[in-house]
């Protein structure tokens, strides 16, 4: 054990000590962190705007500060883009990240020097919580990787510009500089199939111990490695410990990462978003992640069953329950108001307080009044595959609401990389599972509105040649595994296996 792995120990109990401090004082923690943002931000442009000199309760708040998203402080992020001060919060950003939008284009999120931190403490004491848990820091005399974006930044009138991913990549600290792999050269290369192969390259003959990014994407990377040494990732990373993901939920691609790494692995999940990281896994035995309450950020929850009400219910911390879905709304130190970051979350516990993402509230199926959320997409899926060989590479959902014959249906597109021996079977599983999540999908079941659910396979390698046709290929973007639409559907019927 080196020095540092030893130390490690240590310093992790002592930072875990500090968070469950703040994580067991939660509704105090909060209330401490709406005080400071509505008084920093009294005297911005959008503070004057909203009368926050005469806000002292959150009740106070909810009536001057609407539920938004990126379109409704538009206007604002355009004046601090084109390089005006004190507008959402005091001073100019350190840097926009970049993220991919939908009627605005390209989104710019401001980073500051009060939230930047958040973000790498966060990620910093998710391995500080692994290692106290463990009592074992021995990966950090190892090898660790982090697949994503280019940590090359533009400047957009005096900020720099470029991937939450990349920003991030600039504070990796000293002490693990030496372990960190890619190389700063290979990071930067943009095309992500040259980059994954230069990843390749540079790390089968390291102890890589720590792997870390979105899951389809690691995925690609060990697919690579197996094919090139014709060997499971666990015996040409014999000391690999865990894996750290987030962005997607990793149960339907389990059974997929194990057979390729071919051994058991622990894993750790975060949630890091552009807007702020909201959660991290803190405990290897107990559901969910932690959620940030002491990150500069003050949340608010609305029941996805009301989001599109005319007047939803719109709460705080304290009233939350366990097992109900809700829409996630951000007030940040970035000066973000009101901000609807678009998922849905679910309570798994409330001492302390830990959360699971179920989806995003913009993705889901409603063609015939069912609202199928991811959450039950993704529990159905992983409900067939238990227990059984098969893996699956990646999967999306859509309505057909105009068959050539017969009744419509939920159209599943799937790319498997161990089939199901029965795919009616199989099909039928899945159908029965959604059928006990969702009455209105029973119902409609039921009432010959729907007939069970199709799969269509896709080939081997479709959903990355779909990402490729669309130009959003690697990095930090995920494939949707639901639409109200079938403008995903369309096009990947370019991508099936032939019947």
């Amino acid at each position: 054990m080196s020095i540092k792995s030893f130390l490690a120990i240590p310093f992790a109990k002592i930072i875990r000590k500090k968070v469950y401090k703040w994580a067991n004082n939660p509704l105090e923690t909060q209330e401490k962190v709406f005080q400071m943002l509505v008084k920093t931000a009294k005297n911005t442009v959008f503070g004057k705007d909203h009368d926050f000199e005469n806000i002292k309760t959150y009740s106070d708040f909810k009536k001057r500060v609407q539920v938004t998203d990126y379109e409704g402080l538009k206007p604002y992020i355009d004046s601090v883009v084109a390089g005006k001060s004190d507008v959402l919060w005091p001073g100019k950003p350190l840097y926009f990240a970049k993220t991919s939008g939908t009627t605005s284009g390209a989104k710019y999120i401001p980073l500051t020097k009060e939230s930047m931190p958040t973000h790498i403490d966060a990620a910093r004491n998710a391995l500080l919580f692994y290692i106290a848990e463990k009592n074992d820091a021995s990966f950090v005399d190892g090898k660790m990787i982090f697949l994503q974006g280019s940590p090359v930044l533009q400047e957009k009138n005096g900020v720099k510009l470029g991937r939450l991913s990349g920003i991030v990549a600039h504070y990796v600290p000293n002490y693990l500089q030496k372990n960190r792999l890619p190389t700063w050269e290979t990071n930067c290369i943009e095309d992500w199939e040259t980059k994954v192969n230069a990843i390749v390259e540079e790390t089968i003959q390291e102890d890589m111990r720590v792997i870390s990014g979105i899951p389809s994407w690691v995925q690609m990377y060990f697919e690579k490695l197996v094919e090139k040494t014709n060997k499971p990732i666990a015996e040409i990373f014999p000391n690999f410990h865990f894996f750290i993901y987030g962005g997607v939920n990793f149960e339907p691609y389990k059974n997929k990462f194990e057979s390729l790494i071919g051994k058991k692995v622990d894993y750790i999940e975060l949630y890091p978003a552009s807007e702020g990281f909201i959660a991290y896994q803190d405990s290897q035995t107990e559901k969910g992640m932690l959620l940030q309450l002491n990150s500069g950020i003050f949340y608010e929850f609305i029941p996805a069953t009301e989001f599109f009400d005319e007047n939803p219910t719109r709460i705080s911390l304290k009233d939350v329950k366990i097992g109900e879905n809700y829409v996630l709304i951000l007030n940040t130190s970035a000066g973000l108001w009101g901000y609807n970051i678009g998922d849905t979350v679910e309570f798994t516990s409330l001492n302390p307080f830990r959360i699971k993402v179920t989806g995003r509230i913009k993705h889901f199926i409603s063609a015939f009044g069912e609202h199928v959320i991811g959450k039950e997409v993704e529990k159905a899926l992983n409900d067939a595959i238990s227990g059984t060989k098969i893996t699956i590479s990646e999967f999306t959902v859509a309505p057909q609401v105009n068959p050539e014959s017969g009744l419509p249906y939920h159209e599943w597109f799937i790319e498997f990389e161990n089939e199901p021996e029965n795919l009616a079977d199989f099909a039928l599983k899945i159908d029965a599972s959604m059928q006990s999540q969702n009455i209105y999908y029973f119902d409609l079941i039921e009432g010959k509105v729907l007939r069970p659910l199709v799969i269509r396979k896709v080939k081997k390698g479709g959903f990355h040649a779909y990402m490729k046709s669309i130009g959003k290929f690697g990095g930090q973007n995920k494939i949707p595994q639901l639409a109200d639409n079938r403008k995903i559907a369309d096009v990947l019927e370019e991508f099936l296996v032939d019947n």
